[in-house]
């Protein structure tokens, strides 16, 4: 999964600007993978994330799309 993929899933699951879904995870390094991720989308502020919960077989995000007119 890339930053691309992962901005494109988010999209799919949201309503409005809101998202939340769930992205499963094989190994921990999915996991850290997934945070660095989602920390990138935050830094490039296309993301607001509220929530972040590791599960046993997945992660949960929760947050807002943030939607830019230039």
């Amino acid at each position: 999964m890339n930053k691309v993929e992962l901005l494109k899933k988010l999209h799919n699951a949201s309503r409005s600007n809101l998202f939340s879904t769930e992205i499963p995870k094989a190994t921990n390094e999915d996991v850290k993978k997934i945070e660095e991720l989602v920390g990138e989308l935050v830094s490039e502020g296309k993301i607001k994330l509220r929530e972040c919960v590791l599960r046993e077989y997945s992660v949960y995000l929760h947050g807002i799309i943030k939607y830019a007119s230039e």
